[in-house]
Parts: C-alpha cells; structure tokens; sequence
C-alpha cells in the first residue's frame, strides 16, 4: 500500500536516430516541480520527516487497528497516504532521472540508494495491509458503513483484503520487504543496464538497441536483414545471462507464491490488476481463437503486397511498397495530436496542452536513455512526466498520442488522491489506446487518396496485432516459462523453444523464421520488470475498440461519460466503470466485438486488392 508508482516501459516499437534538424526543438524534462536536484534541501527535508514520521505512525498504530474507531481509522489512512506521498516524489524524481540515461553511475547509484532508503524506512509500516487483513469483516464493514469519508478508502481496502488468503507472518513479509532490494530490484537493474550498453555492428556501424530494432522497418530490406542479423548476433552470444536473469526471477516469483500457496504464477498480477482470472482467460482465448482471421491472413496479405511467397521475419514491420516514408517534424507532431483531442473534445486538448508547455515530455534520443516510451503519473500533487523516443515516422506520432492519453488520464485521476488515483493495469491503457484511435481516424479522414487510405490502415492493423495478437502470445509465451521453470532451471536452449512455439502460433506459416531468431525474447523489459503484465495491452485495446463503437454509435452523454470514467481512477472496479457503456468485460463475446474491428479493416485491405 505504500509503494510508489511504477514506471511502466513500453512496447512501442524502438526507432531509429534520424537528424534532429528535420524534427525541430524535441522537449526535455524539467524535474523541478519534483525536486530541482539531488542534493536539494527539499529531499533531504522529506528524507528527514519519513525518517521520523514512519517510525511514530508504527508506534501509533501497530497492535491497535482492530481497536480503532472509524474516525480513527480515517486518520491512519490519511497519514499513510501522505507517507506514500512523499515516498512516490522521491522514488519518481529518482527513476525518471536514471531512465535519462540508464549508462550514468552517479544517477544510477542515487536511484539505488534511495531505493534502499525508501526500503528501510517502510520497513516499520509492513505490519498495517497485515494487521487489517486480520480485522474481523463486520468490525470493517461497521466503520465503513459509519464514517463515509473512510467508505470512499474502500476500493483500496477491498484490494488490500483480497490478498489475505495468501499473506506470510509479519516476520516473513518484513523479510521479504527489506529482501527486495538486492533481489528482483538489483536484477531488474542489471538487466536494464546490460541492455542500455548492448552496441550493434550493421554494417560496421555501430549501433545501440533503439535504432538497430528501427532497422526492421527500413524502407530498404537489405538495411532490415542486416538490422536483424545483427540483433541475433548480440542477443545470441549474451543469452547466458539474460536466460540467468530470467531462470533466477522466476524461480524467486516460484518460491514466494509456493510459501503465499498463490494458486498460479499469473494469480499476483491478476490481484493488483483488480481482474478476475477468468476474464483475463476469456480474453486470451478469445485472441488465440482468433489468429487465423488477424495475424495469419494479414500477413498472407502483406507477403503478396512485398512480392514474397514467405515473409522473413525481418519483413513483419516493414513498410509498404510506394511507403513514402515521410518524417514528421516534432511541431507537426503536435499539432496531429492536438487537433485529433480536441477533435473528440476541447477539454482534452486543454489537459494535454501543458505537457508540451511545461517540460513535461522527454522526447529525444539520447546515449544511455531508456528504450520505449512511457508515461509515468509521479504523485498527485505534481504532474505526469512522459518519455518518448521521437524519431519522426508515423508510429512516433501513434506513441505520442498513446502515451498523452495516459497522461491526460493521470491528470483527471489526481483528484481521487495517491491511494485511489491509481488506474490498474487493465484500465489504464484505455486513455492511451482511445488517443490512439482518435488520432488515427483523423489521419485517416484525412487521406488525400486511396494509397494513403491503405497505409494508414496497414498500418494500424499492424499496430493492433502488435497490441493484442503479439502481447497474448508474449502472455503465453511468460505462462509457459514460468510453467517449465516449476521443474527445473531452463536453459537458453529451453527458452528459446517455447519462444518459437508461441511464434509459430500467433504468426502463422507465412513466416520463415531465421536461425537465432529464437533468441529475441531476451529483450523484452515486461518479462523482467513486470511478470504477466502484457495482457493489460491487449485487454486496453479490445476494451477500446468495443468503446470507440460505442461513440460511433453516437451516444449523446458519450464524452461526459468517458471523462467520468478516467477521473475515477482506480475507484472503480471495471464492471462498474465499463456499465454506463452498455459494457461487460466478463462477456466472452465483449472481446470477439473488439476484435471484429481488427478482422473488418483486414476485410477492407482484402477488398482493396480485389
């Protein structure tokens, strides 16, 4: 409960370094609404008052919870919520200047001791989420039915308790707390800092991570096989560590679900997600069921617009033939995504516009910076920071849009204060993926002929696979790993196998899969950083697209009801925020709906060639 808000890397694809010259004046952060340096006295001011204040809110409270009054109990809440607070400033400030360059010891050692000093000092708060899942239900329930101030505390309450089942003695989790630091947090460090430091040769350049991955959307497919060869090269003679790094994190996530008896791997994060595991099932299997009439037929298509019997795996991103390949300057940028939000509503212009403003977007390559894109909320009484790799093609364009819908959410969440801003994982992606669409169908609306029609929606078929059919088969692909590790540590040889089988599955035969291609799992960072996370992708984006029917449907309260949603944050549970809609995610045929958005723009691609 008193953890600091994550940092949430991303899946967009990687981009290649383009002159800075053709995109304009690309914004840096300004981290001093946050703090204005390391060694600032405000740090050192809150460092002080948790060191004192962590301490007394134990002495206060510990061994008491089942014997305060409602009015009371407010008052703890309120107190932790303020501790965590100044928890998230300091370990936000700490990330996102680490996250600017990964490669820079003096960041990345002030990142690791203030997360060993935010560790420590909450190690006197393990016992509150233990002691109240030990209150008696109708003790709970009498203080909330009492105090309404404390009732609205009740969706984190509610998600707090639903970890009783499987809580450890107060011994064991202080253990596992102050444990973590030189466990998954010092793993999870190595493998970020391994892979900033990964240098490519394409033909003898060398190249980092983000611009070699671009190369496999290069107009030129010599320049794509050459990106690819080089990919495996370095991925296949660094494999022994990252298939230690991976072995080592899930047999640690293995060994603490055991002693939790946590019924599955996947179970945790469905917990945190405030998702039941049987929606997250209906919707896998609702996009397995589906490959063959999404990624299998638009492949097949896209092998027959490239003149090819078979794609290379080097081809799954690659351009369309006649692709102009335009670079959008960063101003241009801007101005797409502005007009497509304002578009849908002037409010949502206004939100976003002080991320532009305001040094609140990162969005230049540069040495050492972390690959991605991502929006990361800090704390409610700050702002929303975003970080992208702005490059100037078309999917940049797409990631800004993307990563602005989170932050438009976060701002309109701030309201519901730290504990219940919040959004899970499940929900949080529907802002992101909705600015997607918004920008899209601008671009699409304004297509000056049938060719560009046909690029923007190749495009964005491509774009959904690689949300939904590709972060599913990601999700079985983490299932059947963590599956295979229950036996026995896995070599890089084992990995790799269940690597394949999933592609060959989500994919199709209209792929030949070069030799050490078996070997790009390793550098995906939601397999460290967050097990079983890339779900909330494709979850996000069917539950956008069975949403943006809805609008075009045309419901009159559509726009109000949709910000009513993003201001509840994590408030809500998804029944109730999805209800106004018409809406039920625990509908098998709710995903089949989002999905059939998919199939029909592969229908109007076919008929296109007809």
């Amino acid at each position: 409960m008193f953890a600091h808000p994550p940092l949430r890397p991303e899946t967009h694809a990687a981009q290649e370094p383009t002159q800075g010259a053709n995109l304009g004046d690309l914004p840096e952060w300004n981290l001093d609404d946050l703090y204005t340096g390391q060694d600032c006295p405000e740090i050192k001011a809150d460092l002080a008052w948790l060191g004192t204040e962590t301490p007394a809110f134990a002495a206060d409270y510990q061994g008491k919870l089942a014997d305060l009054s409602a009015e009371e109990m407010l008052e703890a809440i309120q107190r932790q919520e303020a501790i965590s607070a100044k928890m998230g400033r300091i370990m936000s400030y700490a990330g996102l200047r680490y996250y600017q360059n990964t490669t820079d010891p003096e960041r990345g050692k002030f990142m690791s001791d203030m997360q060993a000093a935010i560790t420590e000092m909450s190690n006197p708060l393990v016992f509150f989420d233990l002691e109240l899942n030990r209150v008696d239900d109708a003790v709970l329930d009498a203080m909330l039915a009492e105090n309404t101030d404390l009732a609205r505390y009740k969706p984190v309450l509610d998600r707090i308790r639903a970890m009783k089942p499987y809580q450890l003695s107060d011994e064991l989790e202080k253990f596992l707390h102050d444990n973590s630091v030189v466990g998954a947090a010092a793993w999870n460090r190595l493998f970020d800092e391994t892979m900033a430091g990964l240098t490519f040769d394409v033909d003898g350049e060398e190249l980092p991570l983000e611009a070699t991955l671009n190369l496999l959307s290069d107009t030129d497919r010599a320049r794509r096989e050459a990106g690819a060869r080089a990919l495996v090269e370095v991925f296949t003679r660094n494999l022994p560590l990252f298939a230690r790094i991976t072995n080592t994190l899930a047999k640690e996530k293995e060994i603490e679900d055991r002693w939790r008896k946590l019924p599955t791997p996947q179970m945790s994060r469905h917990l945190a997600n405030h998702v039941e595991p049987e929606v997250v099932q209906a919707l896998r299997d609702a996009v397995v069921a589906a490959y063959p009439k999404l990624s299998h037929r638009y492949y097949a298509l896209k092998a027959k617009w490239l003149g090819l019997d078979k794609l290379e795996i080097w081809d799954r991103n690659a351009p369309l033939p006649n692709d102009d390949d335009l670079t959008i300057g960063w101003f241009d940028a801007q101005e797409i995504v502005m007009e497509a939000y304002a578009g849908f509503d002037e409010c949502m212009a206004f939100i976003a516009q002080p991320f532009f403003e305001n040094g609140w977007i990162d969005a230049a390559v540069k040495p050492g910076k972390a690959p991605g894109a991502f929006a990361h909320p800090t704390v409610t009484d700050a702002h929303p920071y975003v970080m992208l790799n702005y490059l100037g093609k078309q999917r940049d364009v797409m990631t800004l849009a993307h990563e602005l819908g989170h932050g438009v959410h976060q701002v309109l969440a701030a309201d519901q204060g730290e504990l219940l801003s919040s959004t899970p994982l499940t929900l949080a992606e529907t802002a992101s993926v909705f600015g997607e669409m918004l920008t899209f169908r601008k671009l699409l609306a304004d297509a000056p002929d049938q060719a560009a029609r046909k690029r923007l929606l190749a495009g964005k078929v491509e774009d959904m696979i690689n949300t939904v059919v590709r972060q599913i088969a990601f999700y079985d692909f983490e299932c059947r790993v963590h599956s295979a590790r229950a036996d026995g540590e896995l070599t890089p040889d084992q990995i790799n196998d269940i690597w394949m089988e999933v592609q060959h599955e989500s994919l199709g035969d209209g792929f030949n899969f070069m030799e050490g291609y078996e070997s790009f799992w390793s550098y995906i960072p939601h397999f460290i950083h967050s097990p079983f996370y890339v779900y909330a992708y494709a979850f996000g984006d069917g539950l956008v697209n069975a949403l943006y029917a809805v609008y075009e449907e045309g419901d009159p309260d559509f726009v109000e009801k949709y910000f009513e949603m993003l201001k509840a944050g994590g408030s809500k549970h998804h029944t109730e925020l999805l209800a106004p809609f018409g809406l039920d995610a625990s509908d098998p045929k709710f995903w089949d709906k989002g999905l059939s958005m998919i199939s029909g723009m592969i229908d109007e691609l076919e008929a296109m060639e007809a």
